[in-house]
């Protein structure tokens, strides 16, 4: 995987004092186990800073191309090289609630909180990770500790600097279930507030309640909730502000309709290209598509394959990226016919799911196996067999569990993108062996409910399917939609399968224990074989994100799990 010899003497000097784990990363590399990608990725958060990066890599290669970028792409926290001034206009969704940092849960509030606010790390189209407010961070030797030091001469929007003190409190918010805080899904079982410790003025010490090789990327854009905001701040109050410490400021929000924000001039980074942004909000996307098309907007945040033809026939600046968001189909485990995993097999094997991929997407997704690895991953072990349609086998599997005749059952799911028409394709699969599945499509306030069991037919519905956002490591899919449900640890919380296997609660522990990736990795291939097995949940595909700018429009760098920054984005 090297380019050439390694210089022993110059990688012995850079291991100095990095710390167990980080020598490990770099052993690891030098001894041609971990690809040049991955060695950047893994890096990067265990908080490898780039300079040093490009030192192993020139260390461990003869190539003077060795040390070169590190990132996937151009980061929204670079410096940008187009023409200064204007106004971009973008179009989003239109946010579902209020847009307050501890409850937003939609993609266009996501797109708000991202304007003015900024978090501890980016997580990049690459899935590597670069420091924002946090300059560096480490762990110690177990991976159950993370230390950050935080950015200093940063202001909010207010003249405040930003300290420690902040980002306790902002984090100390966010892990207190009685806050009843969107992230909860991300730090269950990870982290609790009596966990956050200030070290000093700028550094904050993360307490786990278990080792976490991935723990940076809950402090990242990818745990979209978490921009901080300023000691003792009310978020409750955070749409009547916007304060933050990104790249703008705000300038006017109204609830359905749009925002405008401002370039923030005493911004502590690259100051933002445009003076002024402009959003219009879009309840679907049509509308979004014809203001593109007709010049009044430069910019759709998301578009889908379906609908979107026209923007990806030509004319348009389309950013394609590859992601793990995808639907999960969720079989009750604990109501009949569901019981049985030989039935939820059956269900699985009736699926044509390249064909699935190339209808829904026109070949814009990956095809999925049946467990929350997507491709993407590098932790993904894609040895593990494919599952194909297989009609006869599904056959025999319905036979053996008692259901040589078939039979009817519901699935409950909401009215979004292209979920309706995947329903259909799995009502109408399903019939060739026999299953009748009735179709209950709702609007999404309807489906989700409470979002609590008991009080939505999300969690509730013997058969459900549900969208999943894009994240760059698999530890929430692992967790919310799989592990045992425990309220006292909060694991669980988005069951809806009610799926309950002791083995699998231990081994998702460990992957997400796991601070190298080749552990990662091993323990991944035994997950991805056990749900196999078992096949609570359905895995058809996950889909690439899709983001389109009017020709002469450059900048924009939208993120797969829904953010879209514009600082840098200019017209030419």
């Amino acid at each position: 995987m090297n380019n050439g010899p390694i210089d022993e003497g110059r990688l012995g000097r850079l291991r100095s004092g990095r710390g167990e784990i980080a020598n490990h990363v770099i052993d690891e590399f030098a001894a041609g186990r971990l690809s040049r990608r991955d060695f950047i990725r893994r890096g990067t958060v265990i908080g490898l800073s780039a300079p040093l990066l490009g030192s192993v890599l020139a260390a461990c290669s003869s190539s003077s191309s060795s040390s070169s970028s590190t990132s996937a792409s151009t980061s929204p926290t670079a410096a940008a090289s187009g023409k200064p001034g204007g106004v971009i206009k973008v179009g989003v969704v239109t946010p579902t609630a209020a847009i307050n940092p501890v409850t937003v849960a939609d993609q266009g509030g996501l797109d708000m909180l991202g304007q003015t606010g900024e978090y501890l790390t980016l997580s990049t189209q690459g899935l590597s990770l670069q420091p924002v407010l946090a300059k560096s961070w480490s762990a110690n030797s177990t991976g159950d500790v993370w230390t950050f030091k935080i950015r200093k001469g940063v202001k909010f929007s207010n003249g405040a600097p930003l300290t420690a003190d902040d980002v306790v409190y902002t984090y100390k918010l966010h892990t207190n279930p009685k806050e009843g805080s969107n992230a909860l899904s991300a730090f269950a079982g990870a982290l609790v507030p009596s966990g956050v410790v200030k070290v000093d003025d700028y550094t904050v010490a993360f307490h786990l309640e278990a080792p976490n090789g991935n723990f940076p990327y809950l402090t990242s854009s990818d745990n979209y909730n978490m921009i901080i905001i300023p000691n003792g701040y009310n978020p409750a109050k955070w749409q009547g502000t916007f304060i933050g410490t990104g790249p703008f400021t705000l300038g006017s929000y109204t609830p359905k309709v749009g925002a405008q924000f401002l370039r923030n001039e005493s911004y502590w980074g690259a100051k933002a290209l445009p003076s002024q942004t402009e959003f219009t909000f879009y309840d679907t996307q049509t509308p979004a598509i014809l203001a593109l098309t007709g010049g009044t907007i430069d910019i759709i945040g998301q578009f889908a394959v379906s609908g979107g033809e026209q923007l990806l026939s030509g004319g348009y600046n389309v950013i394609r990226l590859k992601s793990s968001a995808h639907r999960e189909l969720s079989m009750r485990c604990d109501q009949a016919p569901f019981t049985d995993p030989r039935v939820r097999q059956a269900i699985a094997l009736t699926l044509d799911r390249p064909a699935i991929a190339t209808a829904l997407f026109k070949g814009y997704a990956d095809v999925g196996n049946d467990s929350p690895f997507a491709p993407v991953f590098p932790s993904t072990d894609t040895s593990i067999a494919q599952r194909t349609q297989n009609l006869t086998k599904a056959k025999a599997l319905l036979a053996a569990a008692g259901h040589a005749s078939g039979f009817s059952t519901q699935l409950v799911t909401e009215n979004f993108v292209e979920i309706p028409q995947f329903a259909q394709i799995v009502a109408q699969e399903a019939k060739a062996i026999g299953v009748t599945i009735n179709l209950k499509v709702e609007s999404s306030s309807a489906y989700y409910g409470n979002a609590t069991f008991g009080n939505s037919d999300w969690l509730d519905a013997t058969m459900s399917l549900v969208d999943y956002g894009h994240r760059s490591v698999p530890n929430v899919f692992l967790t919310a939609p799989l592990q045992t449900t425990n309220a006292k640890t909060g694991t669980g919380p988005w069951n809806a399968a009610h799926f309950s296997n002791s083995q699998y609660d231990k081994l998702s522990a460990q992957y997400i224990a796991a601070v190298d990736l080749s552990t990662q990795k091993s323990l991944a291939g035994q997950i991805e074989t056990l749900l196999l097995d078992e096949t609570p949940i359905i895995y058809a595909y996950f889909y690439n994100y899709l983001t389109a700018m009017a020709q002469g429009v450059t900048g924009a760098y939208p993120t797969a799990i829904g953010h879209i920054f514009v600082n840098n984005a200019s017209k030419g």
